[in-house]
């Protein structure tokens, strides 16, 4: 089908072919004791301790091979943001069945902000997500040690000649294109009308984080997942990347919510069919 059945019956119906689930409790008091939300828990950390691993790596790689002045030398900025869009293709594919595939506190909280997952179910993805990244990091750390410090450690900072307000700008934006297209993505509507949606689902994500990387590398390094930066930042330990961390929250966190308010309230029109259902049941 490839419009929604109108059907007349005490006023105005819509049958849908999709049914959007229901939203997530604020507190759930029941997810807690199953074992499929501590499964969840486990392959979000697991999922960002390889990201932050691979990706890192690559950085640091990078930078050791043009070290001697090769500007040809390493994979280069695209090959960068190759590692960091297909990595997230590789583990949203591995674990969207599991815990839904975040790997990144903005997504998660963006989720939260739509109904989509509880407030415990939100803090917690956070935190093992924000571990995972900081082991994935030390993993780097401990097998390339001579080159680690170095070379910064893979670290997020504000590159220098861009104002702290670009920064912000950068992440804000970067942000909300990934967020975005994770609604996008897996929304039920799209994948009730298109069955192969849920299994191209992780493709669109992996070439959002790709795109804003290639545009946002020169400001920032690139954050758009505030774990990413954390783990960085709490493994090389440096002065700048401290100094800068709060750009790599808040940036994500309003990209996160911008997005979430666009998709839900506008382009699904949620406030509108939440004024529709009060009108109906102030009628009956």
């Amino acid at each position: 089908m490839t419009k929604d059945v109108e059907v007349a019956e005490h006023g105005s119906f819509s049958a849908k072919d999709y049914h959007d689930p229901p939203p997530a409790p604020l507190f759930d008091s029941v997810e807690h004791t199953k074992w499929s939300f501590y499964r969840a828990l486990i392959a979000e950390f697991i999922a960002t301790l390889l990201f932050l691993y691979i990706t890192v790596l690559t950085v640091i790689g990078y930078k050791s091979q043009t070290a001697g002045g090769d500007p040809c030398g390493g994979v280069g900025i695209l090959g960068i943001a190759w590692s960091f869009g297909g990595m997230i293709f590789i583990l949203v594919y591995c674990t969207v069945g599991i815990s839904g595939g975040h790997i990144n506190p903005a997504v998660t909280f963006g989720l939260f902000l739509a109904r989509k997952v509880s407030l415990i179910r939100a803090i917690l993805y956070m935190v093992a997500q924000c571990l995972g990244a900081i082991c994935g990091v030390g993993l780097v750390k401990a097998f390339q040690s001579a080159y680690y410090d170095r070379y910064g450690g893979g670290a997020n900072e504000l590159s220098t000649g861009y104002s702290k307000g670009t920064g912000l700008g950068a992440e804000i934006i970067g942000t909300f294109v990934l967020v975005y297209t994770v609604f996008s993505a897996t929304d039920p509507k799209k994948s009730a009308r298109d069955s192969h949606v849920p299994v191209l689902a992780p493709l669109p994500i992996g070439f959002a984080v790709f795109m804003v990387h290639l545009a946002t590398i020169p400001i920032t390094g690139t954050g758009i997942n505030p774990a990413r930066s954390l783990g960085a930042a709490v493994i090389y330990n440096n002065e700048k990347a401290w100094d800068d961390q709060w750009i790599f929250w808040v940036g994500p966190f309003i990209g996160a919510a911008i997005a979430a308010f666009y998709h839900q309230f506008i382009l699904r029109a949620g406030a509108v069919k939440a004024l529709g259902s009060f009108r109906s049941t102030a009628h009956v």
